[in-house]
């Protein structure tokens, strides 16, 4: 049991030696009796043969209960149990001092006197088994257990204050003191103190796994605090604009210029599904899709048709709300609208490889070293025409994060992957993209991102300050008939360094439900601040 500022649990074996504490004298006819006995209680304890020495009791369950609650607690790696003289109190009952050395790792080597009635039942002498015999400060319902005396630091924000962002945070356990989530585990060894803290023996309640009472003392541990660089004034606009999402949601916020992760805002809490989630990204995925047709020579004016379906080897594909685009349409008309169709049916224009060689100048496919724990996305390699035609689309097998999916908006803005960041004092290694972002590729893709702004599906933001740039995205999953959808909306600032992602697990449309939680986030942002 670790209790509250926080007990440990060991591990070890031990032994036993007994002797007499004053010397060698004669011994009563009783003494002599009940002896073996209480020999073979302690023998057994001290070996931690927890059941042979419960059966040398009166009560052997309740024994059995508190022994293994005691040796798993503390774990000692060396014990040696003194049994001193006998005295008789009355026919048939005899009490025996003992004096209890136990090495524990972390405490040292702690010691206490206590004493056992051996009573002679029906021929049969046992111990009357209390909690008083494993400690004499023992009442029922109590164990003895380990306790770090530390002051535990904080998770800080950007500027210094303690985090405001439960999923990000995590938990700490209530009764040990040790982080179970989130960056409270993750960095449990800093915010502690160390596990090499030294540890006091504890009375603690078996319920709660609180202490009651101190028996050794142990000098305090300080822990450090872990900084991130989350932007308080952002994570709060992130979380408000989740708050009225009635289905799970992420938002994510970065900063372009350096990968600093700004905020990272999940509703509910619990699972970090921003930055750890698995999804499909759909036809925000367009954007990586267009950049590999844009270096293989497509022009944002090439013409662009747009039919209400296509067909691969038997599969239909086609829009949302089976939408068609009139005759004329160009490919930055597709890509703003978001025809699925038009991106199917020029998936011949790209290898297998492409769409994942592509995703590596994002960063996709790597192994980020971001300060926690994040998924890093996955772009395989097609296997198939229909695999290639869905994959074009952000489906089949491509799995991406709303991190990921807000670092490629990063990547647009910027020109260059730079591996999101969340805990840069952690970073050892930030990942490099193998290849980079053709400029002119990068251009474009802004030009794309503006126009779904000003005359595309992104026009939930059209409106707003800051000339934001945005991708929809309407991801399927499962096997229901009508497919149910992600709603996904990703773009970045041009006039401030902040580029983001939003998902609403089974939320329905990109544009017009991702999309208000986007605006609420960006006008949050852009108000005068108070």
């Amino acid at each position: 049991m670790i209790l509250a500022g926080a007990l440990l649990l060991l591990a070890g074996g031990g032994y036993a030696a007994f002797g007499r504490e004053d010397g060698p004298r004669p011994e009563d006819a009783h003494v002599a009796a009940a002896r073996p006995a209480l020999t073979a209680f302690l023998t057994a304890w001290a070996g931690q043969d927890v059941p042979k020495a419960a059966g040398y009791t009166d009560t052997p369950d309740a024994a059995a209960s508190l022994l293994t609650s005691v040796l798993t607690n503390l774990k000692p790696s060396h014990t040696t149990i003194a049994a001193g003289p006998g005295r008789p109190q009355t026919p048939g009952e005899v009490t025996f001092p003992f004096t209890v050395t136990m090495a524990v790792p972390g405490a040292g080597e702690v010691t206490w006197r206590s004493a056992a009635q051996v009573r002679d039942t029906a021929g049969t002498w046992k111990v009357a088994f209390t909690p008083p015999v494993v400690h004499p400060d023992l009442t029922p319902g109590q164990t003895l257990a380990l306790q770090t005396a530390t002051t535990r630091a904080k998770v800080l924000d950007a500027t210094g204050h303690p985090l405001r962002a439960d999923s990000l945070v995590g938990t700490v356990d209530p009764v040990s003191g040790k982080g179970t989530s989130g960056l409270e585990a993750r960095y449990d060894a800093v915010l502690s103190g160390g596990a090499t803290a030294a540890k006091s023996l504890v009375i603690a309640d078996r319920q709660s796994g609180q202490a009651v009472k101190n028996l050794t003392a142990a000098a305090p541990a300080t822990g450090r605090p872990v900084r991130t660089t989350i932007d308080p004034r952002i994570q709060q606009a992130a979380a408000d604009a989740l708050s009225g999402s009635a289905v799970n949601a992420a938002l994510v916020a970065i900063d372009p210029r350096t990968g600093h992760i700004l905020a990272a805002a999940n509703r509910p809490g619990g699972f970090n599904r921003a930055l750890e989630g698995r999804y499909p990204p759909g036809s925000v995925f367009k954007v990586i899709t267009a950049a590999a047709l844009l270096k293989g020579g497509t022009q944002p004016a090439d013409p662009a048709p747009c039919p209400k379906f296509a067909q691969v080897d038997g599969q239909r594909f086609e829009n949302q709300n089976q939408f068609t685009l009139p005759t004329g349409s160009t490919f930055t008309d597709a890509f703003a609208q978001s025809c699925n169709t038009y991106f199917v049916n020029v998936r011949n224009q790209l290898a297998a490889t492409d769409l994942r060689d592509t995703a590596q100048a994002f960063g996709l496919g790597g192994s980020w070293d971001v300060g926690t724990s994040t998924y890093d996305g996955s772009v395989p390699v097609t296997t198939s025409d229909n695999d290639k035609a869905a994959a074009t689309i952000g489906q089949a097998r491509v799995q991406v994060s709303p991190l990921v999916m807000a670092s490629v908006a990063a990547t647009v803005r910027s020109g260059t992957f730079h591996q999101p960041v969340l805990v840069p004092d952690a970073v050892k290694t930030p990942y490099q993209a193998p290849v980079g972002l053709d400029p002119q590729v990068a251009g474009a893709l802004r030009t794309l991102m503006r126009t779904t702004v000003t005359s595309g599906s992104a026009h939930a933001l059209k409106n707003l300050p800051g000339r934001p740039h945005a991708k929809t995205g309407t991801a399927e999953f499962g096997s229901a008939n009508p497919p149910r959808t992600h709603a996904w909306m990703i773009g970045y600032q041009e006039d401030t360094p902040l580029a983001w992602a939003v998902l609403l697990e089974d939320g329905g449309s990109g544009g017009a439900d991702a999309g208000p939680v986007a605006a609420r986030f960006l006008t949050a942002l852009t108000a005068p601040r108070r």
